[in-house]
């Protein structure tokens, strides 16, 4: 919502803007007022002298998870030599950092929920009023267009991307609010959605520890024969077979023209399309949509495709669909009935191969493992039926994952459309 929108709507008297959804016990309340930020924060000048905090208290400001304790959240101090000069923080303050982010090039603003500390003078901090919501101001700038409309028309951004702007200036823009009661009706709702989102998280989380731990125990460790946990069925078994990669895997070969047909038509898998530790495929397009130009490989169903580049990401997929990819990847298929392909899959995304692509990959600019650093890898093999179980066990673990990654995905978009709805939108005024 620009300034100059808020200001004419003031100047010429019109309704005073509301949201599309109120609480019921505001329905019939005034509309929502437009007034200068000043006039809801004030700018707290405690520096630091006496010393009352050190660098152990000094906190960062991130877009995604607010004010942080540098130490607890990043692993260090990053403080100059002295922290006499620094500002103190108050739990509730509200903190304008002046470092620019991609979503929002002129700084952010974010509440301190946590506890007291201190930031680098390169920091604004503010208070609020009595009639002022520090946590509803958090929530309303936590949006990136009401962010970036607000500081837009105030900040002027230097030759090397740094904020002209000054700390009391900060303050002057138009904000649209209600009346104290309502703002914290507004930030307890949001708060509730934000505790579901974080419970939804950790859910999702301890389900990809668990996984971790799972395949730790299911594959043998480095100079072990066996797992150190077996299902029922097989155990007692035995050993399982030592066999190089390269005995029972093939990588393809020979590169295809992206640019022409059928090619350009295919999806087109790069090392940016396979998620990390997962092997999702995220946000996949044709060969011709990306502009692809450069030499593919052709995969298919039978085919794991393996990114050899930084391996240490571990990026491995089973797509189960034809299509290219990018050079910097192999399609990896068994070469016989030894090895099936769903147990492939989870064999290159296990800690073992991971170790031993890290120890092979070349030491360049950017790591990669080549062909014959892939193939000499040392698999362990128990026969068929048990990898079959095993596959079997970790894909309904993956599913289980991904449903409740979805469920996630879903609280994040409902609080979004909520927020849509609880703060006004240039143009509309209170029914």
């Amino acid at each position: 919502m620009s300034s100059k929108g808020k200001s004419s709507a003031a100047r010429s008297g019109a309704a005073a803007l509301g949201p599309k959804l109120r609480f019921p016990e505001f329905r019939g309340a005034p509309g929502w007022r437009i007034t200068k930020l000043n006039s809801l924060l004030f700018e707290t000048k405690h520096r630091n002298r006496s010393l009352e905090l050190g660098r152990e208290d000094v906190l960062s400001v991130s877009g995604e998870h607010g004010c942080v304790n540098q130490i607890e959240f990043l692993g260090r101090s990053y403080a100059g030599a002295s922290v006499k000069e620094y500002h103190v923080v108050e739990q509730g303050d509200i903190v304008y950092t002046k470092s620019p982010l991609k979503k929002n090039p002129y700084g952010i603003i974010k509440e301190n929920k946590g506890k007291r500390g201190i930031v680098s003078t390169l920091y604004a901090v503010y208070r609020p009023f009595p009639k002022c919501s520090s946590t509803y101001l958090d929530h309303f700038f936590s949006v990136d267009y009401h962010l970036n409309s607000y500081l837009q028309p105030i900040v002027r951004k230097g030759a090397k991307n740094d904020m002209k702007v000054n700390n009391a200036d900060v303050l002057k823009g138009d904000i649209c609010v209600p009346d104290l009661v309502e703002q914290q009706k507004i930030a307890e709702c949001l708060d509730t959605a934000d505790a579901l989102i974080a419970l939804q998280g950790k859910k999702v989380e301890a389900l990809r520890v668990h996984k971790k731990g799972l395949m730790q125990q299911i594959f043998p460790l480095e100079g072990e024969t066996q797992p150190r946990v077996r299902f029922p069925e097989f155990v007692g078994a035995g050993d399982w077979q030592e066999i190089s990669l390269g005995q029972i895997v093939v990588v393809a070969s020979g590169q295809i023209d992206p640019t022409q047909m059928p090619y350009r038509s295919l999806p087109q898998i790069g090392s940016e399309n396979i998620e990390a530790n997962t092997s999702k495929l995220i946000d996949l397009k044709t060969a011709g949509d990306k502009g692809i130009s450069s030499g593919n490989y052709v995969f298919d169903e039978e085919d794991i495709l393996y990114s050899k580049i930084r391996p240490a990401l571990n990026k491995v997929a089973a797509p189960n669909f034809n299509g290219i990819c990018s050079a910097d990847i192999y399609p990896v298929r068994p070469s016989d009935d030894r090895l099936l392909r769903d147990y492939l899959l989870y064999l290159l995304l296990s800690d073992g191969f991971l170790e031993h692509a890290k120890r092979n990959s070349e030491r360049g600019k950017i790591p990669k493992i080549n062909r014959a650093g892939l193939l000499s890898y040392r698999a362990l093999l128990p026969e068929p039926r048990e990898q079959r179980r095993i596959a079997e066990s970790l894909i309904s673990l993956d599913e289980l994952i991904d449903a409740e990654a979805r469920n996630l995905e879903t609280l994040k978009t409902h609080k979004k459309g909520l927020m849509q709805q609880l703060f006004p939108q240039v143009g509309e005024r209170d029914a």
